[in-house]
């Protein structure tokens, strides 16, 4: 029979230490064996290598031993434990969420719902916040709600670079630059320089030249005007993220006549990067004042859609400059705006959290067959 000072298990999930273990031989004669063994485990990377030793002089060394390591290998998992709960609560902070970090005692369960706000003494409105129409729509410039040349991008990278006397940049580097601020494609992937002020020189310059190029002439695509209005009559909020300068940004807008259409407007000057960076739809967000489960962007290239589902929002996408197959990792693909409805930004608004949730106990079911073995002492008694 196993000692009774050895019948609890360990953190490893077995009995890590056999001490004075017995057994009986074929003429029931009880028999001692004095060994000390550790088994052998791979916990957190790190083996425990078994030990034998025929005296009993030094078993209790041995029991010193792995009770040290054993002992050692639990304040490793404890404090890898609140490693990751510090980690997962900065990811959570980054994205804005709310938490109770200010209180000793966190809330367990019911996890906080995000899209509630207690301080509002009306339930219809709160009764709305908690409903899929509690949305709000976050669209890009170029090629969602004006139509895009994607040619005086590259024409004007390749004019600034014969301007301070660079080599031009491949294709494939010209691909990759698309939706960056200029600053962060000058340092980050064309490395010409990291001073800042000949980064804002350097940036400055290539808009100058972008926009000598475009001429100052912007067209609407084809029903982004009927649907932009249509979230208007529904009192969505409609926010605008682009790369480019404010100022341009303003005489665009005034220019094609949708002022006043825009709760928010994200300009470069507002961000340290863009994408597939997801700060600047996180900064709408904050902007809106919305949680990011409740936002839908709005992109036509996989930058977008990456930075979006970073920031845990949904995207749609528009295949202006892009085939449909290549934006599949999108949660809805169009190839203009009109052919969505409301119905369909309700549908990505209606997200199934988790923690939204009641938790669910399961019931564990007896055994219609319980086991009937009998241990190997009881046979030898008989």
């Amino acid at each position: 029979m196993v000692d009774s000072s050895i019948a609890a298990t360990s953190l490893l999930g077995h009995r890590p230490l056999y001490q004075g273990a017995c057994y009986r031989e074929g003429l029931c004669k009880q028999r001692r064996l004095d060994s000390c063994r550790v088994l052998v485990s791979d916990f957190l990377g790190r083996p425990i290598i078994s030990y034998r030793t025929p005296s009993r002089t030094r078993r209790y060394a041995v029991d010193g031993f792995a009770a040290s390591t054993t002992k050692a290998l639990a304040m490793e998992l404890t404090k890898e434990a609140n490693s990751f709960s510090e980690e997962e609560e900065r990811i959570r902070r980054n994205l804005n969420y709310s938490t109770s970090s200010g209180s000793k005692q966190q809330r367990v369960w019911p996890p906080h719902n995000k899209a509630d706000n207690p301080s509002l003494h009306n339930p219809l409105l709160r009764q709305e916040r908690l409903g899929c129409g509690w949305l709000a729509a976050i669209f890009e410039w170029e090629g969602v709600l004006i139509e895009d040349n994607p040619d005086l991008e590259k024409q004007a990278w390749l004019a600034l670079c014969q301007e301070e006397g660079k080599s031009p940049p491949p294709a494939f580097i010209l691909r990759r630059i698309e939706g960056m601020k200029n600053e962060q494609a000058i340092s980050e992937v064309l490395c010409w320089s990291r001073d800042p002020a000949t980064l804002r020189r350097l940036g400055s310059r290539k808009e100058e030249i972008y926009q000598s190029l475009q001429g100052g002439f912007y067209q609407l695509r084809s029903g982004s005007h009927e649907f932009v209005t249509t979230l208007v009559n529904y009192k969505i909020p409609i926010a605008l993220v682009s790369t480019r300068s404010r100022k341009n940004l303003e005489m665009a807008i005034e220019a094609i006549g949708i002022t006043g259409f825009f709760s928010v407007i994200v300009a470069a000057e507002d961000v340290y990067r863009g994408k597939p960076d997801p700060e600047m739809f996180i900064y709408a967000a904050q902007l809106l004042n919305f949680i990011p489960e409740r936002c839908i962007v709005f992109g036509n290239s996989n930058s977008t859609v990456e930075a979006a589902h970073d920031a845990r929002m949904k995207c749609v996408a528009v295949a202006s400059k892009h085939p449909m197959y290549e934006l599949g990792a999108a949660d809805l693909v169009v190839r203009r705006l009109d052919e969505l409805s409301i119905v369909d930004l309700k549908n990505l608004a209606d997200v199934d959290l988790p923690e939204f949730e009641p938790e669910v106990e399961m019931e564990e079911e007896e055994d219609p067959f319980p086991s009937t073995s009998v241990g190997v002492k009881d046979i030898c008694m008989k």
